[in-house]
C-alpha cells in the first residue's frame, strides 16, 4: 500500500456538554496517528456506534476527563491494514475487523485512519462484507463471550433484550450452539427476534417479564441481562432457572441508582433478600480467538449482521442522534470509505 498522508478527516469532540452529538465536528486536517510497536495503522472502511461511545463521555465531571481534547469516538471498525504491528501475521493491504484504540469512549474509528492493538484485530474471512464485519466489535464480542463459555447444546437460555446491538448477536450465537432461546423485547421487535431464531419471545409491553418467565414453567440454564431492568429479574431468578444457572449482567444505566443496584446484586446475601443464583458482572475483553470464531460463524451464514441504519461519513453526528433514541433494531453503521474495501 502507498504511505498514508500526514493528515486526514476525522470526527472529533472536546466536550460532550449538552450531548456528544451536539459537539461532534469534522476536522478535515486531523493528524494521522502514529502506531506504536503493538499497534496497526488501519484505513477505516466503516465503523459502528455503541451506547458506551456516548454514555461515559456524557457523565458529569468524569466525561470531560475521559474524552480529552480533539477526541475521536467509536471502537468497532472494519478496515485495511496500512502499517502492521511489529511481528504480526497480518500484512499491509489485508482486510481486518475488530476494535480500534484503547480508550472505552474515544477509540478513534470514526475517521479515515485509526490505530488498533494487535490483540483486538483479525482478518476478515472470505465472503464476509467489511461493512457487516464492522458491526461486530463490542456488541458481537459481548454477545459471544456471555454465551459461548456457559452453554451447551440443548440448554435453555433467556436473553433480556433481544433486539439491541448485543441481543441480535446473542440470539444467533445461542442458536448456533444448539440452545433453546427465549428473549424479551417490545411489541415492535417481536418479529425481528423470531426471525433471528428465538424460540419464544416475551413482549415486555404486554406484561411483567418475570411473571411471564415463571408462568412458562421453563427452567433456564443460563440468563443474560442486556438491559439492566427490571431489578426483580435477578432477585427472582431462582423461580425460573436451574440451581446451576449463571446470571450474566451486561446492560444498565450509568447512574447512582444503577451503581447501588449492581452492588446490591453482587453483595447482598440470599437470606437477606439477595439473589440465589451465581451473578457474573461481565467485562468485555477483545481476543483474536473470539473474533476469529465470530468471523467464521458469519462467513458460514450461521450469524448475520443486523444493521438498523447506515450513515455516510458526513452524517456521523446523526448516527449518535439515532442511537440515543434507544429504538435501533440492531447496529448503527457509519460508512467511512467503502472504496477502501474494494
Amino acid at each position: 500500500m502507498a504511505s498514508p498522508p500526514s493528515t486526514s478527516r476525522a470526527w472529533q469532540f472536546s466536550s460532550a456538554k449538552g450531548g456528544l452529538d451536539k459537539n461532534l465536528h469534522i476536522n478535515d486536517s486531523a493528524a494521522v496517528p502514529k502506531p506504536g510497536p503493538q499497534q496497526h495503522l488501519v484505513q477505516i472502511i466503516a465503523c459502528a456506534v455503541n451506547p458506551i461511545d456516548y454514555k461515559l463521555v456524557e457523565l458529569p465531571f468524569i466525561g470531560g476527563f475521559l474524552g480529552g481534547k480533539n477526541a475521536t469516538p467509536c471502537r468497532d471498525f472494519a478496515g485495511r491494514i496500512v502499517t502492521p504491528a511489529a511481528g504480526s501475521p497480518l500484512k499491509a493491504g489485508q482486510l481486518v475487523f475488530g476494535l480500534a484504540g484503547a480508550s472505552p469512549i474515544a477509540g478513534g474509528a470514526m475517521a479515515q485512519y485509526a490505530l488498533a492493538t494487535d490483540t483486538a484485530v483479525t482478518s476478515i474471512p472470505q465472503g464476509l462484507d467489511p461493512v457487516d464485519a464492522a458491526t461486530v466489535g463490542i456488541a458481537g464480542l459481548t454477545g459471544y463471550q456471555t454465551i459461548a463459555p456457559y452453554v451447551k447444546q440443548g440448554d435453555k437460555v433467556f436473553l433480556n433484550g433481544g433486539s439491541g446491538g448485543v441481543g441480535v448477536f446473542a440470539i444467533q450465537f445461542a442458536k448456533s450452539f444448539g440452545c433453546h432461546v427465549t428473549t424479551s423485547c417490545s411489541t415492535a421487535n417481536v418479529d425481528l427476534c423470531k426471525k433471528l431464531g428465538a424460540d419464544d419471545v416475551v413482549d415486555y409491553k404486554k406484561g411483567d417479564v418475570v411473571d411471564a418467565l415463571v408462568a412458562s414453567g421453563k427452567k433456564f440454564d443460563h440468563v443474560v441481562d442486556n438491559v439492566g431492568y427490571p431489578s426483580t429479574l435477578y432477585y427472582r431468578a431462582h423461580e425460573f432457572t436451574t440451581p446451576e444457572a449463571k446470571f450474566v449482567v451486561v446492560g444498565g444505566e450509568f447512574s447512582y441508582n444503577a451503581i447501588t443496584t449492581t452492588f446490591g446484586r453482587l453483595f447482598r446475601p440470599g437470606f437477606l433478600g439477595g439473589g440465589k443464583r451465581k451473578l457474573i458482572s461481565y467485562m468485555m475483553k477483545p481476543t483474536v480467538e473470539d473474533l476469529n470464531s465470530i468471523g467464521k460463524l458469519m462467513s458460514e451464514g450461521k450469524v448475520k449482521a443486523i444493521v438498523d441504519t447506515k450513515f455516510l461519513f458526513e452524517e456521523g453526528a446523526k448516527a449518535f442522534e439515532k442511537i440515543k433514541t434507544g429504538r435501533a433494531k440492531g447496529k448503527i453503521v457509519v460508512v467511512v470509505d467503502e472504496k477502501a474495501g474494494q
